[in-house]
Protein backbone atom coordinates (compact mmCIF):
# COMPACT_ATOMS: atom_id res chain seq x y z
CA UNK A 1 0.00 0.00 0.00
CA UNK A 2 1.21 3.42 -1.45
CA UNK A 3 -0.20 6.58 0.44
CA UNK A 4 -0.26 10.06 -1.01
CA UNK A 5 -0.41 13.11 1.84
CA UNK A 6 -0.98 16.17 1.58
CA UNK A 7 -2.45 19.19 3.32
CA UNK A 8 -2.60 22.97 3.50
CA UNK A 9 -1.35 25.54 6.20
CA UNK A 10 -3.64 24.58 8.41
CA UNK A 11 -3.46 20.94 8.12
CA UNK A 12 0.50 21.07 8.21
CA UNK A 13 1.02 20.08 11.70
CA UNK A 14 -1.22 17.07 11.64
CA UNK A 15 0.14 15.35 8.89
CA UNK A 16 3.47 15.98 9.78
CA UNK A 17 2.41 13.93 12.42
CA UNK A 18 0.40 11.30 10.17
CA UNK A 19 3.99 11.13 8.35
CA UNK A 20 5.49 10.01 11.05
CA UNK A 21 2.97 7.70 12.19
CA UNK A 22 3.09 5.74 8.68
CA UNK A 23 6.91 5.83 8.84
CA UNK A 24 6.68 3.79 12.30
CA UNK A 25 4.12 1.26 10.57
CA UNK A 26 6.14 1.16 7.64
CA UNK A 27 3.59 2.33 5.15
CA UNK A 28 5.38 3.67 2.30
CA UNK A 29 4.24 7.51 1.18
CA UNK A 30 4.67 10.37 -0.32
CA UNK A 31 4.46 13.98 0.72
CA UNK A 32 2.67 16.54 -1.87
CA UNK A 33 3.01 19.75 0.41
CA UNK A 34 2.53 21.99 1.80
CA UNK A 35 5.89 22.43 3.53
CA UNK A 36 5.18 24.73 6.20
CA UNK A 37 2.14 26.62 7.97
CA UNK A 38 2.84 30.14 5.11
CA UNK A 39 -0.65 30.35 3.81
CA UNK A 40 -1.59 28.53 0.93
CA UNK A 41 -4.54 27.12 -0.75
CA UNK A 42 -5.83 23.98 -0.27
CA UNK A 43 -7.28 22.79 -4.07
CA UNK A 44 -3.36 22.89 -4.68
CA UNK A 45 -2.96 20.22 -2.66
CA UNK A 46 -6.14 18.79 -3.04
CA UNK A 47 -5.59 18.16 -6.69
CA UNK A 48 -2.37 17.15 -6.59
CA UNK A 49 -3.11 14.03 -4.17
CA UNK A 50 -6.36 13.50 -5.98
CA UNK A 51 -4.94 13.44 -9.12
CA UNK A 52 -2.45 10.60 -8.28
CA UNK A 53 -4.85 8.77 -6.84
CA UNK A 54 -7.29 8.56 -9.58
CA UNK A 55 -4.12 7.72 -12.10
CA UNK A 56 -3.61 4.89 -9.65
CA UNK A 57 0.03 5.66 -8.36
CA UNK A 58 -1.34 5.74 -5.26
CA UNK A 59 -3.62 3.21 -3.54
CA UNK A 60 -5.05 5.91 -1.01
CA UNK A 61 -4.69 9.63 -0.08
CA UNK A 62 -4.67 11.72 3.17
CA UNK A 63 -5.95 15.53 2.78
CA UNK A 64 -6.14 17.35 5.81
CA UNK A 65 -6.83 20.98 6.05
CA UNK A 66 -8.83 22.94 8.87
CA UNK A 67 -11.45 21.62 8.90
CA UNK A 68 -11.34 19.18 6.46
CA UNK A 69 -13.95 20.58 4.08
CA UNK A 70 -12.42 22.46 1.90
CA UNK A 71 -10.09 20.04 0.80
CA UNK A 72 -12.65 17.43 0.78
CA UNK A 73 -14.62 19.31 -1.89
CA UNK A 74 -12.07 20.17 -3.97
CA UNK A 75 -10.31 16.03 -4.15
CA UNK A 76 -14.02 14.80 -5.33
CA UNK A 77 -14.10 16.84 -8.13
CA UNK A 78 -11.17 14.82 -9.55
CA UNK A 79 -13.11 12.13 -11.50
CA UNK A 80 -12.73 8.89 -9.49
CA UNK A 81 -12.44 10.61 -6.15
CA UNK A 82 -14.24 9.68 -3.23
CA UNK A 83 -13.19 11.67 -0.79
CA UNK A 84 -14.39 11.18 2.69
CA UNK A 85 -14.28 13.37 5.66
CA UNK A 86 -13.91 11.40 8.60
CA UNK A 87 -13.93 13.02 12.73
CA UNK A 88 -15.03 9.39 14.27
CA UNK A 89 -13.13 5.49 13.63
CA UNK A 90 -16.82 4.52 12.78
CA UNK A 91 -17.27 7.31 10.00
CA UNK A 92 -13.48 6.36 8.28
CA UNK A 93 -14.66 2.28 8.67
CA UNK A 94 -18.11 2.98 6.70
CA UNK A 95 -16.07 5.22 4.11
CA UNK A 96 -13.94 2.39 3.23
CA UNK A 97 -16.88 -0.31 3.94
CA UNK A 98 -19.40 1.09 2.14
CA UNK A 99 -18.70 3.96 0.04
CA UNK A 100 -14.83 2.32 -0.94
CA UNK A 101 -13.80 5.90 -0.22
CA UNK A 102 -9.79 5.91 -1.85
CA UNK A 103 -9.13 9.58 0.28
CA UNK A 104 -9.55 10.60 4.06
CA UNK A 105 -9.57 14.28 4.60
CA UNK A 106 -9.54 15.09 8.40
CA UNK A 107 -9.89 18.76 10.03
CA UNK A 108 -6.56 19.85 12.49
CA UNK A 109 -8.73 22.35 13.91
CA UNK A 110 -11.48 19.48 14.82
CA UNK A 111 -9.53 16.55 15.91
CA UNK A 112 -6.80 15.69 18.41
CA UNK A 113 -3.55 13.72 16.94
CA UNK A 114 -4.61 11.02 18.88
CA UNK A 115 -8.40 10.44 17.29
CA UNK A 116 -6.60 11.49 14.14
CA UNK A 117 -4.17 8.37 13.53
CA UNK A 118 -6.59 6.20 15.23
CA UNK A 119 -8.79 7.42 12.27
CA UNK A 120 -5.94 6.75 9.91
CA UNK A 121 -5.24 3.29 10.99
CA UNK A 122 -9.21 2.33 10.52
CA UNK A 123 -9.16 3.93 6.97
CA UNK A 124 -6.08 2.08 5.51
CA UNK A 125 -6.70 -1.33 7.29
CA UNK A 126 -10.65 -1.73 6.26
CA UNK A 127 -11.41 -3.85 3.02
CA UNK A 128 -14.51 -2.46 0.82
CA UNK A 129 -17.19 -5.00 1.61
CA UNK A 130 -18.49 -4.60 -2.12
CA UNK A 131 -21.65 -6.67 -2.85
CA UNK A 132 -24.82 -3.88 -2.47
CA UNK A 133 -22.78 -1.35 -1.99
CA UNK A 134 -20.76 -1.96 -5.35
CA UNK A 135 -24.05 -0.92 -7.11
CA UNK A 136 -24.03 2.55 -5.38
CA UNK A 137 -20.60 3.02 -6.04
CA UNK A 138 -21.36 2.25 -9.69
CA UNK A 139 -24.07 4.89 -9.71
CA UNK A 140 -21.79 7.52 -8.51
CA UNK A 141 -19.06 6.90 -11.10
CA UNK A 142 -21.52 6.90 -13.60
CA UNK A 143 -22.23 10.75 -12.29
CA UNK A 144 -19.13 11.98 -13.03
CA UNK A 145 -19.23 11.06 -16.88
Amino acid sequence: MKIALGSDHGGYLLKEKVKEHLKEKGIPFEDFGAYSQESVDYPVYAAAVAEKVAAGEFDKGILICGTGIGISIAANKVKGIRAALCGDTFSARMARMHNNANILTMGERVIGPGLALDIVDVFLKTEFEGGRHQRRVDLITKMED
